[in-house]
């Protein structure tokens, strides 16, 4: 299993972790051609080798040309501007939801609306720059599974578009709020909230107990150069060191009520919800209730950094008036996704490994289906198609 492991002992901002991503191997074309499909003038971004109290490794900058001109953006401007790109489904999704965390946090910290929240720091192209950017290059590495450190957050306070506020900034607080941290190291804002939000969204597991063998390192350079700990974010590229195996076992939860009074065609979109939210799946059990009443269990499979969330949405999105939740344990085979040339054309099928041996592969059905239309064929024949070179 591949692995990209956060080491954040001093923090972590949206520029820190683009440099920690192209110093650990992401094409900084490929990052800067992806940026380009936003279709917003005004900005680029530079990349340099820089370094820190003896530690060497990349600086990554979004200029901004014209500062004067930089107008300050709503949520709905910044969905706008990502939903209208040409990047791909993956990134766009992902990138909405960083900024949906960073908005939620402001709107509860300002009592009002998510859609109201007005974007400062955020809202500017060099945090649209860093958050679409740390999508990107989390695409790019395709890793099978994204963890992390306990989070630095710093200490002392910090200057924002509000006036002087304690360290962790109110947003950054609230983002944090599920996730292990720690402070005090430096008397700076070590963490933001757009690199607290990138980790929140992409992180699967929090740990400091680390089982893998490394096999790249990478440094990303934060501006700042005024402390004895040197402005560093540390990333790790690994596998699973378990070759006989090649499973990975994590803590999960099951949320889990009994609906009877529902209209069923609510369950669609109560669905694409908890999905949106992060959930690992989403079914549903036909049952006998009292009186005989015909219902069905909703089951909720969800990590915990997610897990009031989960409950939010079951609760806003259907009838219950109850939930039961309890810990579960989830076994993983190991995954790869690799892209196969057919007569078809190219097509993302994803290969399972048990004890180091390929048991299965599955193509990517949206593109089966994709492919079916084009060809006009049946969903059985391209799958034959494919199937003959995998």
């Amino acid at each position: 299993m591949r692995i990209l492991y956060y080491d954040c002992f001093a923090g972590i901002s949206g520029d820190m972790n683009l440099g920690a991503m192209v110093d650990l191997g992401a094409d900084p074309d490929y990052l800067i051609a992806g940026l380009q499909k936003l279709n917003i003038a005004g900005f680029h971004l530079e990349i340099q080798k820089d370094i820190r109290r003896g530690i060497s490794g990349t600086k990554a900058t979004v200029i901004i040309e014209n500062p004067e001109n930089e107008k300050h953006r709503h949520l709905r401007h910044v969905e706008e501007l990502i939903n209208r790109s040409s990047l791909s489904s993956e990134v766009k999704a992902m990138s909405l939801k960083i900024f949906d965390l960073i908005a939620e946090a402001e709107a509860k910290v300002h009592n009002i609306s998510k859609q109201a929240v007005h974007f400062h720091e955020v809202g500017a192209l060099d945090s649209i720059a860093d958050i679409v950017g740390a999508a990107i290059c989390l695409d790019y590495l395709k890793v099978d599974k994204v963890m992390s450190s306990p989070i630095q957050l710093g200490g002392g306070m910090v200057k924002c578009a509000h006036g002087i506020m304690p360290v962790p900034a109110p947003a950054t607080a609230l983002i944090v709020q599920h996730v292990p941290v720690r402070t005090g190291l430096v008397q700076h804002e070590a963490t933001t909230p757009t690199g607290a939000a990138i980790l929140v969204a992409t992180v699967d597991e929090f740990t400091d107990q680390i089982d893998f063998q490394i096999r790249k390192t990478g440094y990303g350079i934060g501006q700042r150069d005024v402390s004895e700990v040197p402005n560093v974010l540390r990333v790790y590229l690994a596998e699973t060191s378990n070759i006989s195996d090649r499973t990975t076992s994590e803590d999960a939860w099951m949320v889990e009520c009994n609906i009877d009074d529902m209209n069923p065609e609510w369950y669609d979109h109560l669905f694409s919800k908890l999905f949106d939210a992060g959930a690992s799946d989403v079914f549903l059990t036909p049952i006998i209730m009292k009186k005989s009443r015909p219902a069905n269990t909703l089951s909720v499979l969800c990590n915990s950094r997610i897990k009031l969330e989960i409950k939010a949405i079951i609760f806003r999105n259907s009838t219950t008036i109850g939930l039961r939740e309890y810990a579960v344990t989830k076994t993983v085979l190991e995954r790869q996704e690799k892209e196969i040339e057919t007569e078809l054309g190219k097509v993302n099928v994803k290969y399972s490994y048990f004890q180091g041996k390929e048991i299965r592969f599955k193509p990517e059905f949206d593109e089966l289906k994709k492919l079916a239309s084009q060809h006009g064929l049946s969903l059985n024949e391209v799958e034959k198609i494919i199937t003959k070179n995998c």
